[in-house]
């Protein structure tokens, strides 16, 4: 029979990460374009403990649960959150299935189709999916290394009137870059003025690879709570990146009158996330030192990087470019103007290898030139073949493009 799917589904995309991620399993190729964690480092030992722990008690353990989460779990949360500087109460606190629910859900109750959303480019592929889904109107904020540009920030705003602003300000999906404290500010303050509400994005920000205290500005949801006036920030995180991603836990807060209206959304769309995991996550919280973990991981991811950061300054491409991340995941590089990474990417799955292009990563007028590139999960002495590889791919690239204007000629 044919389906009369409904108009909504026209604008849902596929993730261009997941589509790589299929073209690649069980061959031998070498992924630097999935953002996943490096899996050498799960605390495995220490989350099988915690299983055990949760399932030793009752049989309650396995029951349904509340949709704002488990009460424990929310507890601590709201008390690791408010020593990293924002003060949240366990009440104006959802957990959901990973950050990307927080996102759905949170566009879900604020989102009718042709409302303005404002965000940076390049931005979170999936968030881009989000906000298509609900038929938003992106309009791009021009930034710099620092963060969105204040003047045209408030130019948008005032032209615009936007329902909201997303953003992943600390190392950034996929460019890397971190904002300034003035450009989180400013974003504050504007966004505060014109009565807009900014979605901060934070699945990154503890993996950072300078740990002196101080050596990286405020989150905007402790500089929106500081300010002593209305908050303007909701703020979202995650245990995927600093636990592991299949626990599936993920948090957002923000005002009460709007946490308890993306709790009736959740109601409506799971009734509530895994129980058992979230019992699961608050024994680890509990009897393991997550913050060490995180150092650890850190320093790793942190090596990771320099040894792809060295591999390609290595190369000497011409045209080629990019910064060294302080934190994060990802490292965003930039090729030849001439040079298509969308037109790319198959030439370096045939030599073994992938990535994701960058055009992906835009609403519109993307950068075709340029590429993520992920560093946690490909073990370290992989990373000169990966290289290799990619080089060899461009070469390739470069003798198609010549045949191609030999054959013009």
């Amino acid at each position: 029979m044919k389906i009369n799917y409904a108009e909504m589904t026209g604008h849902l995309g596929s993730s261009a990460v997941r589509d790589i991620l299929k073209v690649t399993q069980g061959k031998d190729i070498i992924s630097l374009a999935g953002g996943l964690p490096g899996e050498d480092l799960f605390p495995v030992e220490a989350v099988r403990d915690a299983y055990n722990r949760a399932l030793s008690g009752s049989a309650s353990s396995l029951q349904y649960g509340l949709t704002e989460g488990y009460a424990p779990l929310r507890e601590a949360v709201a008390a690791r959150l408010t020593r990293q500087g924002i003060p949240v109460q366990a009440a104006d606190l959802l957990l959901t299935t990973g950050s990307q629910q927080a996102i759905d859900l949170f566009c879900k109750v604020l989102l009718d189709p042709g409302d303005t959303v404002l965000i940076e480019a390049p931005t979170y592929l999936a968030a881009l999916q989000v906000l298509g889904s609900y038929r938003a109107d992106l309009q791009t904020v021009q930034t710099d290394e620092f963060g969105m540009l204040p003047d045209h920030l408030e130019e948008q705003l005032r032209l615009h009137r936007p329902k909201l602003l997303y953003t992943v300000p600390t190392f950034n999906n996929p460019s890397g870059a971190s904002w300034s404290r003035e450009r989180r500010e400013r974003t504050v303050e504007l966004c505060r003025r014109y009565n807009v509400l900014i979605l901060e994005d934070n699945p990154y920000g503890e993996i950072t690879f300078d740990e002196t205290p101080g050596a990286y500005p405020p989150t905007m949801a402790s500089i929106d709570r500081s300010s002593g006036e209305d908050s303007c920030v909701v703020y979202t995180g995650t245990f995927s990146k600093i636990v592991a991603p299949a626990l599936r836990t993920g948090w957002i807060t923000g005002p009460s009158e709007l946490i308890q209206m993306i709790a009736k959304a959740k109601q409506a769309a799971d009734l509530h996330s895994s129980a058992i995991d979230q019992r699961a996550l608050h024994e680890l919280l509990q009897g393991f030192d997550i913050d060490a973990h995180i150092r650890v991981i850190s320093r790793e991811y942190h090596s990771r990087m320099k040894r792809l950061s060295g591999e390609l300054s290595g190369r000497g491409w011409e045209g080629a470019s990019f910064s060294e991340p302080r934190g994060g995941m990802f490292l965003w590089l930039k090729l030849a103007p001439e040079i298509n990474t969308t037109e790319l990417l198959p030439l370096a799955v045939e030599q073994g290898v992938a990535f994701v292009p960058g055009a992906v990563f835009y609403a519109a007028d993307p950068l075709t030139n340029a590429m993520r590139l992920n560093f946690t999960h490909t073990p370290p002495a992989l990373v000169p073949l990966a290289v290799q590889r990619l080089e060899t791919a461009l070469g390739n690239y470069a003798e198609k493009s010549a045949k191609a204007m030999g054959t013009i000629v």
